[in-house]
């Protein structure tokens, strides 16, 4: 197959959750379907002829000095009406926030021209802060969810994309719900198969996701019927589950079960199911969600604000729960995932150490909670492209090239790089930590360039 670009220069992917490889010059060969078709590594026997015959050519790529590849990222969890109302509110318990501030934005989504102007703003924004892939939350109405995918299709980022279903008269606003369950699941349904028809013509992929938005929300029947649904097409699913104490124990006096466990009855956890939070799994919903395949997305800055803990995310790791990360915007007020990134690393830190200073040093903490950066950047990346089965989030062969090309050497966000032999795994710590958006100056997906930065 043709090769459409080859690129050449100094790229950092995770080889497993602890561990970053780091690709020093090696070529990039990627095809017309946007895969990474070859990878040359300068120790091979190629690698030289390759680089004479290819390096005059008008699809060859050469990074500048200080200039590095990283996988884009992948957000499991983003609001992207709430993208209206980034920034306020994050001071007020998760129910009043809801009912204050959010239902009544989202509620405005039936505006078409509305949504529109909102949707083209997160999902450029987004694109702009390196994220290639994103899981979105719409709102209950079919038609701006749809506007939603097509705006990704557009803007050339990979949208897996969520018409909420609310229809719950007890737990949801007169002015913001379904107009009733038959209607909720209806427009599910034919939401579902008008982006699985958008993604025929859509080279990155987009997707539709049964979203229940969370169990409190949803009458039994509606649920029933979005497990019906999601196994009918073999959809993904999306939605919250165990996130805050009023939410968890909401579920425990409805069903006399945890979350994970009343999804599952309905057939809401599958191998391409991604909840949301999940900070008050136990071992036997962590179980449950190895065992069906489901991922958990960790929301580090969000969960800061509104659940009321702080998930103890490397035992779910460890008993295989599939971890991917999420910006929940507005929850999470940022739209970068590499905040959220550096958050997940802080939140372990204070969740091993403890934070109550009136207790001995001994009880402070909860044991073997850290994780390390290497493994918040796994969670950005490869473990976001597990957790949805697709090949993305490694730059490695035979996955998309989703990128971002970083700058460490911009004037107005230099990176304090000043030894010309600096260790290269100590380059990738001080992108992680110190990258900005201006930073970021080309980000591609599925081998199309989606931004530059001039």
């Amino acid at each position: 197959m043709k090769h459409t670009h080859i690129f050449q220069g100094t790229a950092f992917s995770s080889e497993s959750p602890k561990e970053v490889q780091i690709l020093k010059d090696h070529l990039f060969f990627i095809n017309a379907d946007g895969m990474i078709e070859k990878i040359v590594a300068p120790e091979d026997t190629d690698y030289q002829a390759l680089l004479d015959d290819y390096s005059g050519d008008e699809h060859f790529h050469r990074l500048a000095d200080g200039q590095y590849f990283l996988p884009g990222f992948v957000d499991l969890h983003i609001h992207a009406p709430q993208w209206a109302q980034a920034g306020t509110a994050l001071d007020i318990p998760l129910y009043d926030w809801l009912n204050t501030y959010t239902f009544p934005i989202e509620s405005k989504f039936s505006d078409l021209a509305f949504a529109k102007k909102v949707y083209h703003d997160v999902v450029s924004t987004l694109i702009a802060n390196g994220t290639t892939t994103a899981l979105y939350f719409a709102t209950v109405h079919k038609e701006a969810s749809l506007v939603l995918a097509e705006i990704c299709a557009e803007k050339g980022q990979r949208g897996l994309i969520g018409k909420v279903v609310m229809d719950n008269p007890d737990q949801t606003p007169d002015y913001y719900r379904d107009a009733d369950t038959q209607t909720a699941l209806a427009d599910t349904e034919e939401f579902i198969v008008a982006v699985k028809e958008l993604a025929k013509r859509t080279k990155q992929g987009v997707f539709p996701v049964v979203t229940p938005r969370f169990i409190p929300s949803c009458t039994d029947e509606a649920l029933k019927g979005l497990g019906e649904l999601a196994a009918k097409y073999d959809t993904y699913v999306q939605s919250h589950c165990s996130e805050s104490d009023w939410e968890h124990g909401y579920v425990q006096e409805r069903f006399q079960k945890n979350d994970a466990f009343a999804l599952h009855d309905f057939g809401l956890l599958r191998e391409k199911s991604v909840m949301a939070h999940c900070n008050f799994l136990n071992d036997h919903d962590a179980a449950l969600f190895a065992e069906t395949g489901t991922a958990v997305c960790h929301c580090p800055i969000s969960n800061a604000y509104f659940a009321n803990s702080v998930i103890p995310i490397a035992r779910l790791q460890e008993k295989g729960v599939e971890i991917g990360l999420g910006s929940d915007i507005s929850g999470g007020f940022s739209p970068s995932l590499f905040d959220n990134v550096r958050q997940a690393v802080i939140s372990s830190r204070m969740l091993e150490d403890g934070v109550n200073t009136s207790l001995p040093a001994e009880k402070r903490g909860v044991p073997n909670s850290r994780i390390t950066l290497n493994e918040a950047f796994y969670f950005a990346t490869a473990g976001g492209g597990e957790s949805v089965s697709l090949p993305i989030g490694r730059i490695a062969e035979n996955y998309a090239w989703d990128v971002q090309i970083i700058d460490t050497s911009v004037p107005t966000a230099r990176l304090p790089l000043y030894n010309p032999m600096e260790n290269l795994h100590d380059v990738f710590q001080k992108i992680m930590y110190l990258a900005r958006p201006e930073n970021i100056r080309e980000v591609w997906v599925q081998g199309e360039k989606v931004h530059s930065r001039i």
